[in-house]
């Protein structure tokens, strides 16, 4: 199943559930041995499998025992670039890169508001 921003939250965890449990059966690990390395308990690990547990830090704990932390960096990373943002980067520099040349400074007064936003 792909997801998307229009599937609902439920079916959401309901898949992730789904996907644990068949990484956790394809490293050969039963839900009592996963559960036990990653300090949660059986029952927690059964609700999150059946997509009825959606708690982050037992989430977190599994990711880790699963050796998936990389999962975790890609689900927020540090530093996320977007298309529209890296456009209006580009636009602010080329204007930057225009807006000084051959114009008197002292009656330019456009260069000396700041919005807030300029740095990047």
């Amino acid at each position: 199943m792909r997801i998307n921003k229009l599937t609902p939250d439920n079916h959401i965890l309901s898949e992730f559930g789904q996907r644990l449990a068949k990484i956790r059966k394809q490293q050969r690990l039963s839900q009592t041995t996963l559960a036990e390395e990653a300090g949660i308990g059986v029952a927690t690990l059964r609700r999150i499998e059946n997509g009825t547990d959606s708690q982050l830090g037992s989430w977190i704990k599994l990711l880790k025992a699963l050796d998936m932390d990389a999962a975790l960096e890609a689900l927020l990373p540090e530093q996320f670039n977007s298309p529209m943002a890296e456009t209006l980067r580009e636009r602010q520099a080329k204007y930057k890169a225009g807006s000084g040349a051959g114009k008197n400074k002292s009656t330019d007064t456009s260069t000396s508001i700041i919005w807030g936003d300029e740095q990047g």
